[in-house]
């Protein structure tokens, strides 16, 4: 397991972004991707009546509807100890499937670092 201070400034930055849309929004997960030209997108779950996304199929689609041609990295934050194939699979649409996807607890801690592909 890497130690989420080994990470680089970029990868820690989408990791506490995640960390706090989780937080500040009281979701189960938080979300962030960075794009081709460094730009992040962040988001939390969403959970409605008629529409029910992970965080980071939202954040993915927030990165879509906001121009972005690539992902460079896409981090959450998660109870979870896996992330969903669905999740991976909307990465790795835009991303390409060597993006890699920063899985990290609630403690902000990074647990694992899986492709999208």
């Amino acid at each position: 397991m890497t130690e989420t201070t080994d990470l680089g400034p970029e990868d820690r930055k989408i990791i506490t972004l995640a960390r706090s849309a989780r937080a500040r929004n009281g979701v189960p997960e938080g979300a962030a991707v960075r794009d081709e030209t460094g730009r992040t997108y962040v988001a939390g779950t969403v959970a409605l009546e008629s529409l029910n996304l992970s965080a980071l199929r939202t954040a993915v689609a927030m990165a879509v509807a906001s121009g972005a041609k690539s992902l460079e990295a896409a981090a959450v934050v998660t109870d979870a100890g896996t992330v969903p194939d669905a999740d991976r699979a909307a990465v790795r649409d835009l991303g390409g499937p060597d993006t890699p996807v920063l899985v990290a607890g609630p403690d902000g801690e990074l647990r694992s670092t899986v492709s999208a592909g």
